[in-house]
């Protein structure tokens, strides 16, 4: 239920604040007073297209926020929410920014979201009926599920619509099958033929990287060797080496270290270079012996090396991607070759999850040839009472049982009228004019009510219509808020005088600007208002 609505800055409202209650409320006021301002608020709140003409005069930016009691989410609803992380606490604030560069934004809780999810999240909240493009009844799905709504229909559709998703999903998973299966025979022979030429090199992880270090060293082996054994000769072979030079820098300080025990502490730290440097002489002379010169081993390091460079070439990868490389394509060979065993059942999961699609899509259809029946019927009897005699609705109801399977089921639904006798039926959204798809907007909601929870709201329902005729329509708008909440905008006294509330919209002029504001009427108010 919509319990607040505050708008700033739009058209020609510079700031303005309702509270609303349950049951029907009527907007009045002088025609171009701004009624329908509220009306478009509601509308933008709802996710309807802005732009910028709708930003008032001289202000940087127009902003809606309405404020709704969901103390009782609907699950789909609440999925929706979870769905988009918006955390809610039985109250749902709907806000709408447009800039006077024509952007807008969009925000549920202080969170933003796109327009597309403020539409999905606010169509259970808010409904519009009236003569402008923002309304429902003449969509296709509107009416398809309007029928369902009236015909008890939800959970069969529901239904259908699960077994639609199996069906797609098996579908899906299938296709991917079947194009794989497609070049199957070619690309089996490719992974074959890759698989041996891998499986002939044989490259264990990291052996790659560790051929390359041992064919560098190799490579450059008499440098090495050369160079290691000068190492050792300068260190500890000779008798000029490091070791002879720091055997004399320690024969000189002992005795010097008898006469200033300040030297003493330096003759640790020779002792300990000189056993550093007879070690680092034996680990050179270590690997000098290690150093392996095989020119039989070099050439089959650098022939391997080639292999593995020249394949990871053909595989558009590195040396070392090359083991990698071999178990993904073991893994796409496995699972090509089990392919044409998952394709046979998977069709056979396909077809039968087709066929259970269809007897449920059939049962759905049968009921809805049924129930549209009777919608037709009392629909064409409330038009009657609406100001439209000697109209009449129908709901055709084309089974199309050949058709691809979809989540609605097998129907094409179209609400059909005629709002003259002897006329033919037509299309809803070819036939009636603006007053006459308000009226029947306001049968339909009153035959269906799908939720009362949400608000409803009726922009001139009363259009074109007087008399006893406006009273019907009162009664009925009246009988709607009784069991939900219902917003109308009209211009007639017998309308009004059903409002559970009533709010005046007025236009006022002032130093050039005008200037649109609303009051609650109680009593003696609302009787002079009424009478006007």
């Amino acid at each position: 239920m919509l319990t607040h609505l505050q708008i700033r800055d739009l058209a020609i409202v510079d700031a303005l604040e309702l509270a609303f209650a349950g049951g029907l409320t009527v907007l009045t006021g002088e025609t171009g007073a701004g009624k329908s301002i509220i009306v478009d608020a509601l509308t933008l709140v709802a996710g309807s297209r802005a732009d910028a003409s709708q930003v008032r005069a001289g202000a940087a930016r127009a902003e809606v926020s309405a404020s709704f009691d969901i103390l009782q989410i609907p699950p789909a609803l609440r999925e929706i929410l979870a769905a988009a992380a918006i955390e809610v606490e039985g109250e749902l604030l709907v806000r709408r920014v447009i800039g006077a560069d024509g952007r807008s934004r969009a925000f549920i809780n202080g969170q933003a979201v796109t327009l597309q999810q403020m539409q999905e999240i606010t169509a259970f909240l808010l409904d519009v009926h009236g003569q402008h493009e923002f309304q429902s009844l003449v969509r296709p799905a509107a009416q398809r599920e309007l029928l369902d709504t009236y015909g008890r229909l939800e959970d069969r559709a529901a239904e259908v619509a699960a077994a639609h998703g199996q069906w797609r999903d098996l579908n899906t998973s299938l296709q991917q099958i079947e194009v794989q299966l497609r070049d199957r025979d070619a690309r089996l022979a490719l992974l074959r033929f890759q698989q041996s030429e891998l499986a002939a090199l044989d490259l264990a992880p990291g052996e790659a990287e560790d051929l390359l270090s041992e064919a560098a060293r190799l490579a450059n082996g008499g440098r090495l060797l050369e160079g290691s054994q000068l190492a050792a000769q300068l260190l500890y072979e000779g008798d000029d080496t490091a070791q002879a030079r720091l055997a004399r820098a320690q024969a000189a300080l002992r005795p010097l270290a008898e006469l200033d025990p300040g030297l003493a502490p330096i003759l640790p730290l020779l002792d300990e270079a000189a056993i550093r440097i007879t070690e680092a002489a034996r680990e050179l002379a270590r690997y000098a012996g290690s150093l392996d010169l095989d020119s039989a081993r070099q050439a089959q390091v650098e022939r391997r090396l080639a292999a593995a460079e020249e394949l990871a070439r053909k595989h558009r990868i590195t040396t070392s991607e090359l083991p990698a490389q071999r178990e993904t394509l073991r893994k796409e060979l496995e699972a090509l070759e089990a392919a044409a065993e998952d394709c046979a059942g998977l069709q056979r999961q396909r077809d039968e999850a087709l066929a259970a699609w269809r007897q449920l899509a059939g049962e759905l259809s049968g009921a809805r040839q049924s129930a549209a029946v009777t919608f037709g019927k009392e629909i064409s009897a409330r038009m009657q009472q609406l100001g439209m005699a000697g109209g009449r609705f129908e709901v055709a109801v084309r089974a199309q049982p050949d058709a691809a399977p979809t989540a609605h089921g097998i129907d094409a639904v179209e609400f059909q009228v005629t709002a003259n006798p002897g006329q033919p039926l037509r299309p809803l959204a070819k036939v009636a004019s603006g007053g006459e798809l308000a009226r029947l907007s306001l049968a339909v909601q009153v035959a269906c009510v799908a939720d009362e929870r949400r608000c409803m709201v009726f922009d001139e329902v009363d259009a074109g219509i007087g008399g006893s005729i406006a009273e019907v329509v009162g009664r009925q708008l009246r009988s709607l808020g009784v069991r939900g909440q219902v917003l109308c905008v009209t211009h007639l006294p017998q309308v009004a005088a059903q409002g559970h509330q009533q709010l005046k919209v007025s236009k006022t002029t002032s130093d050039g600007h005008t200037h649109t504001s609303l009051f609650r009427l109680t009593g003696k108010e609302r009787i002079q208002e009424i009478a006007r």
